[in-house]
């Protein structure tokens, strides 16, 4: 299909984040208060929704707008500036898209590239191409700023992602996502030389319990997460492995391997900190490999397959194999 041209606008809020820590002098306050009276534009009402939502948690869980805050709690997440609209442009970017019909598009996502806008990142995101490809996907969804967006890549991991073309469809695949019906297969290169060839990482997942900004094995707070990987290649100091998810958690993939002492090659968060500043890559070596699911519309299962880019294959090529 021939890619409409003309100019097409969407409008999105700024997000705020917040991050509260609850002290002695606040203890016992209704969280939907301490919400309202963070935020000007955050009424009682909207404060209470963002937490019924969950975009608003304490110690990374779900609570009620009722709950009594405690001393000690860490309260996260965004609140939606009305007041101020940002333009988020179409932009003619070019797309690998493999498959493509009235309901779905599959691409194949570069590296480097963001998949939604958001503070920081307004611009040459997969979203910004999409609104230039297919000016109706913005119809997809209730969120304009994540118009047809079924689920996500980190921006440094590439491959495959499916996108919704339509309302209908962006609801079937969601549902799919949430119910575990979708088959997700990635390419990995860790660090080291892992013992088996094969294995689980059954480890729960959740915010860190210092750093609120990333993500970490939480026995406390996190959220079941199940990773299964078997060894594709071995490497004299690193390994190649196929990953196949079983839950979709927040760096699901680094996190586990990191926390097994394998980290991603190339990772700057989840990684030694002996390595951080001077690792030579410049992007985690995680590449979404295979998809498969069923078809919004047929509800036959399809199957999408992507190689990984050139930087993943010379990333490969600068270790020594094992004969």
């Amino acid at each position: 299909m021939k890619a409409c041209r003309f100019l097409c606008l969407v409008l999105i809020s700024i997000e705020m984040k917040i991050d509260i820590h609850i002290h002695d002098d606040r203890k016992g306050t209704r969280l939907d208060t301490i919400i309202s009276n963070y935020g000007k534009s955050c009424s009682r009402t909207k404060a209470s929704n963002l937490i019924n939502n969950s975009h608003i948690v304490v110690n990374g869980l779900k609570k009620k707008p009722g709950y009594r805050v405690k001393t000690g709690d860490i309260i996260t997440g965004r609140i939606p500036e009305t007041d101020t609209d940002i333009i988020i442009s179409p932009e003619n970017i070019d797309l690998d898209i493999l498959f493509q019909d009235d309901h779905i598009i599959v691409i194949n996502k570069k590296p480097g590239m963001v998949v939604h806008p958001a503070a920081g990142n307004m611009s040459r995101t997969l979203v910004n191409a999409l609104l230039f490809h297919d000016p109706a996907i913005n119809k997809s969804g209730d969120d304009l700023s994540r118009s047809g967006i079924v689920h996500r890549l980190d921006k440094d991991t590439s491959g495959l992602i499916v996108v919704a073309r339509t309302n209908q469809a962006l609801l079937f695949l969601q549902k799919e996502f949430k119910q575990r019906r979708v088959k997700k297969q990635y390419l990995a290169l860790v660090t080291g030389n892992l013992s088996e060839n094969q294995g689980t990482i059954n480890l729960p997942i959740g915010r860190h319990p210092k750093k609120r900004k990333i993500m970490a094995v939480n026995h406390e707070e996190g959220k079941h997460a199940v990773t299964c990987w078997k060894i594709k290649n071995r490497f004299k100091t690193a390994c190649l492995v196929k990953v196949l998810l079983k839950t979709g958690r927040t760096h699901q993939i680094r996190v586990h391997f990191y926390n097994i002492d394998h980290p991603l090659i190339g990772d700057r968060i989840y990684q030694y900190r002996r390595y951080r500043k001077k690792n030579l890559v410049p992007r985690q070596m995680l590449h979404s490999w295979q998809l498969a699911f069923r078809h919004p519309y047929s509800g036959k299962s399809i199957s999408f397959t992507a190689d990984p880019p050139e930087d993943f294959i010379h990333t490969s090529s600068l270790f020594e194999s094992i004969e």
